[in-house]
């Protein structure tokens, strides 16, 4: 048999323990968008500059970095999303 080599489902992360590249560009958004904005982006703003018109896709993703501790947020909603460790 050979061995298994896809990303593990529902991890967020690659099995090497790398960010996917969305992820890695969702990061850089965010990380951007604090640094000129104060604050973080909207999920339409990050999913306009990703690539990405699903909203849900983008809320998906930014679950994925929440889990993994990557973001945080202090109320609802994702503007308020703070970078972690």
């Amino acid at each position: 048999p050979r061995p298994h080599t896809e990303p593990q489902r529902g991890s967020g992360m690659r099995r090497d323990g790398v960010l996917s590249p969305r992820q890695e560009s969702i990061l850089r958004v965010i990380r951007n968008s604090i640094f000129e904005c104060g604050e973080g982006p909207t999920v339409r703003q990050i999913g306009e500059r990703v690539g990405l018109s699903s909203t849900s896709s983008v809320a998906y993703q930014l679950g994925r970095l929440e889990a993994l501790g990557l973001i945080s947020r202090s109320g609802r909603r994702w503007r308020s999303c703070r970078l972690g460790a």
